[in-house]
């Protein structure tokens, strides 16, 4: 699915929604390691970004948003629209990542369309 056809909204600008196949989504369960709990303990000494942490987080949302979309070709979509991401600590240290959205069809509008 290409990234230009996926949006939070509950539209696409340019585009009319003509059939919705319903929501799709993607799931991580993510742990922090042993190795990564020390080396982010340490950047915290120091503040700012925890950049161990940061890439965690970039990792399990792109993992997850692959995964949605990889439903939605399944599905025959070619857009998503009302996309978001939701995360919850399931106990210390283990944390789910859902991206989900919903899956749809959507034509071109013509010129003259408003």
């Amino acid at each position: 699915m290409d990234d230009t056809m996926v949006t939070t909204a509950f539209d696409l600008p340019g585009h009319t929604v003509v059939k919705n196949l319903g929501v799709v989504r993607g799931i991580t369960v993510r742990s922090r390691s042993i190795v990564g709990n020390f080396l982010g303990g340490l950047q915290s000494l120091f503040g700012g970004n925890i950049t161990i942490y940061t890439a965690l987080c970039e990792q399990a949302r792109s993992e997850t948003y692959q995964l949605m979309c990889r439903q939605a070709d399944g599905w025959g979509a070619n857009a998503i629209i009302a996309m978001h991401y939701d995360a919850t600590e399931l106990m210390p240290g283990l944390t789910e990542v859902l991206c989900y959205g919903t899956a749809v069809l959507v034509t071109k509008k013509s010129d003259g369309a408003k």
